[in-house]
């Protein structure tokens, strides 16, 4: 799991970018993205900017692999909450 960094509002060491860092996917390997979060921030990343994809294309993704992500996790707090069964 990734230690919680504490900001004072100013910048964080967590908006640097890793030196090994010249492409998108550096950066989804470098912050242990899982395959959700990846295809997020790709399309965040992309938006708008390919031609065989529209925006609004763009924007669905994201909520789908969103979404997606959200229902992973409260499976997991539903699962904590019951002792990890």
């Amino acid at each position: 799991m990734n230690k919680k960094v504490i900001s004072d509002g100013s910048t964080a060491s967590y908006y640097e970018l890793p030196p090994v860092a010249t492409e998108l996917q550096h950066l989804i390997s470098f912050k242990d993205m899982n395959a959700q979060m990846g295809e997020i921030f790709r399309a965040a990343y992309r938006y708008g900017q390919v031609e065989h994809s529209e925006k609004i294309r763009d924007a669905k993704k994201i909520k789908f692999y969103i979404d997606a992500e959200i229902k992973r996790l409260e499976q997991y707090e539903v699962s904590d909450r019951q002792g990890g069964e």
